[in-house]
């Protein structure tokens, strides 16, 4: 008789989705409440930030910009990430925009075939980052109340995003990257790195065809089909969280992460922003700001740097959705994201006395 082979995060799944339809039907104000909560903030925050980007995205791609920058940055990329010059154009973006942009990108590039799928997992994982209006508006001064701590902030979250970037470019080490496998056509000796980039696009843009208004019209279609889905993740998460409060799930992590912060000798209130911060980002980082004042500030920036870099289930599920069609595994993604929290975290401590006058 064939045995039935299901997995544990199914069996999760199946125990978790009916709970949660069940939870809404008992806490329907706390849902409706969370719902407009988060759609608050994807109509107010999330679409006016990402949507153009989304956008500007498509028209850069028909264009050949993205090509042109690949070839004037793959001297730079190679060596220090192994990853192809195109990712020079995420990473630059990533760290702009904010996530999810770097896993949009790197999608658009793959499909493009600028990328190969273990790049794109590479890459992915280390541009996944907050932008600096947030570091610097939302947490330093919404959340600290202090604008001194931004220099740090910032230095720890793409600090360790740089880290982590170089620390996996011996992650899949038998692998070539797309130019390695597909070549450039051999150039005329004398040309200079610029007059080849500039070829890279106009050679792009003959081989895409499509007008500047076609360019156009696929972009915003494109951008508000994902602008949604990331509206509807948002939102996804919100209500869940609110579940998991009223149901004490987040009393009793905290408990026991408290217990184990403990046995470290870190104080054990940190335990309240970290596990919130493992669901939602800025929930945690906020609750990390509004710390007790007896815990030293030191230990509450720190704690927002790992939370920050890990960035939270929320944004996962956004970046799963993004590279769907790449097929690629979730679990070294958040190991990574674990490693960049890690990274972050010690930088922030350790550089404090440097930062922090």
């Amino acid at each position: 008789m064939r045995r039935s082979n299901i997995s544990f995060p199914y069996l999760m799944l199946l125990i978790s989705f009916p709970s949660m339809a069940m939870g809404m039907l008992i806490y329907p104000e706390q849902t409706v409440a969370a719902s407009l909560t988060a759609i608050a903030i994807w109509w107010d925050i999330l679409f006016p930030a990402l949507f153009p980007f989304f956008v500007m995205t498509e028209l850069m791609l028909g264009l050949g910009i993205v090509h042109c920058l690949a070839t004037l940055m793959d001297p730079l990329m190679k060596p220090l990430f192994r990853v192809s010059g195109s990712g020079g154009f995420v990473m630059a973006m990533g760290f702009a925009s904010g996530y999810p942009v770097g896993a949009k990108l790197s999608s658009e590039l793959w499909h493009a075939g600028l990328l190969g799928k273990k790049e794109c997992q590479r890459l992915i994982a280390f541009t996944t980052t907050a932008d600096p209006i947030f570091l610097i508006g939302a947490v330093s001064i919404g959340f600290f109340h202090d604008i001194s701590l931004a220099p740090l902030i910032a230095s720890a979250h793409y600090g360790g995003a740089l880290v982590l970037g170089i620390v996996m470019r011996w992650a899949d080490s038998g692998e070539q990257s797309i130019s390695a496998i597909h070549p450039p056509m051999r150039q005329p000796r004398g040309q200079t790195i610029l007059q080849r980039a500039f070829i890279a696009m106009h050679s792009a843009r003959i081989k895409d065809g499509r007008s500047v208004g076609t360019l156009l019209f696929d972009g915003i279609r494109n951008g508000l089909k994902l602008i949604i889905v990331i509206g509807g993740l948002v939102t996804f998460f919100s209500v869940m969280i609110q579940l998991l409060t009223q149901w004490h799930v987040f009393s009793g992590l905290q408990f026991i992460f408290g217990a184990l912060l403990a046995l470290l000798q870190i104080p054990s209130a940190i335990a309240t922003p970290l596990v919130n911060g493992i669901f939602e980002v800025t929930l945690g980082a906020s609750l990390a700001g509004n710390l007790d004042q007896v815990i030293p500030l030191q230990y509450k920036v720190a704690i927002a740097s790992f939370v920050l870099a890990w960035a939270g289930f929320s944004v996962h599920a956004q970046i799963m959705s993004l590279v769907a069609p790449i097929q690629l595994k979730y679990l070294p993604f958040a190991i990574a994201k674990l490693v960049h929290g890690v990274i972050a975290a010690l930088i922030s401590y350790l550089m404090w006395d440097i930062f922090k006058v």
